[in-house]
């Protein structure tokens, strides 16, 4: 009896199982957007990865669009952090290879997971993509990246047209204090689109949600007819992004949209005030942020200051100021 080893009979070695992995993501968008980096790097050091997206409903259908996703699963935020135990019921019966979790929750200690790669809150004075960078210790901060499909694209054609430039506009933001006044947007469109301004003849694509259009309706109706493009609420954010990717500049208070804009590779100013931009200004190489004349601490500082009011704390930056860093952002392209 021959008891020698037939090599050609050998097992071979399996290396198509595929790398189940979960993404807990934000429940903002302009976090979101900036941690969309970090999947893309997954996505491209783990070819054959399944991912499970966590996050909240607002980037969910952006996120939903990357490669190697198969589910989503949408954080309704829930008291007594019950979106978090609804989050658990449906993760804890797979055996993960990896969970990722830039919330700093206890997900990735109560599910099986071969590797925990956790975003822990340090150095919170850099910019947030060089703190996601340090959950895979990347020497290369994780730019923005974000993911289209070809009907996105067609309807951003039916709303946009290549005919003139086009000036996109976020006038709205989360919280009144960082909302630069609405007068001021509409006397920058007009001076950028005048003949001697930086983008002459240009039509201006106001971007925001339905239930922001009362703050932004002196700008629409400030605009003439033939130059304002409504997009308030009109369409869906992966249609949102396909429209900002057709558009010649972005000028917008700190924001998700802001941080869109940016991702989507078109120049971006982003205006500040009573937030950081060091930590939080948008993101790429045609990407600029302006401050108030003020500084974060001093307005942080100053007796009135209460973030349950909504009134603005950007009139020290002025449209002359903006106007200035517009041309100072097209200039370096």
């Amino acid at each position: 009896m021959h008891f020698g080893l037939v090599l050609g009979k050998l097992p071979k070695k399996v290396t198509h199982l595929a790398m189940k992995i979960l993404f807990i993501s934000y429940n903002r968008l302009g976090d979101a957007v900036l941690s969309s980096g970090l999947l893309a790097y997954l996505i491209r050091q783990h070819p054959n990865a399944q991912i499970t997206i966590a996050c909240g409903p607002v980037p969910a259908p952006l996120l939903a669009l990357a490669p190697k996703v198969v589910k989503l699963i949408k954080l309704n935020k829930l008291p007594l952090v019950g979106h978090w135990r609804q989050l658990w019921a449906q993760t804890v019966g797979q055996r993960w290879d990896m969970v990722v979790d830039l919330r700093s929750s206890l997900m990735a200690w109560l599910l099986w997971t071969r590797k925990r790669k956790i975003l822990y809150p340090r150095e919170i004075y850099s910019h947030r993509i060089y703190q996601l960078a340090r959950v895979f210790d990347l020497q290369d901060p994780p730019a923005p990246e974000l993911w289209l499909r070809p009907q996105h694209k067609r309807a951003a054609e039916e709303w946009l047209e290549f005919q003139n430039p086009i000036l996109a506009l976020g006038p709205i933001a989360n919280w009144g204090g960082k909302q630069w006044p609405i007068e001021r947007y509409l006397e920058l469109a007009r001076r950028l689109t005048a003949p001697n301004g930086l983008l002459p003849g240009a039509r201006v694509a106001v971007f925001g949600a339905e239930h922001e259009r009362a703050a932004a309706i002196p700008l629409l109706n400030g605009l003439p007819v033939v130059q304002a493009i409504d997009l308030m609420g009109q369409i869906d954010l992966p249609t949102v992004l396909a429209c900002l990717k057709r558009c010649d500049l972005y000028v917008g208070n700190d924001s998700g949209l802001m941080h869109t804009a940016a991702a989507a590779q078109i120049p971006t100013l982003g205006l500040f005030g009573p937030s950081r931009e060091e930590i939080y200004g948008p993101w790429g190489d045609h990407a600029a942020a302006v401050r108030t004349d003020r500084s974060f601490e001093d307005i942080r500082s100053d007796p009135a200051y209460d973030y349950r009011k909504n009134n603005t704390w950007m009139t020290s930056l002025s449209v002359d100021k903006v106007e200035a860093a517009t041309r100072e952002l097209m200039a370096e392209l």
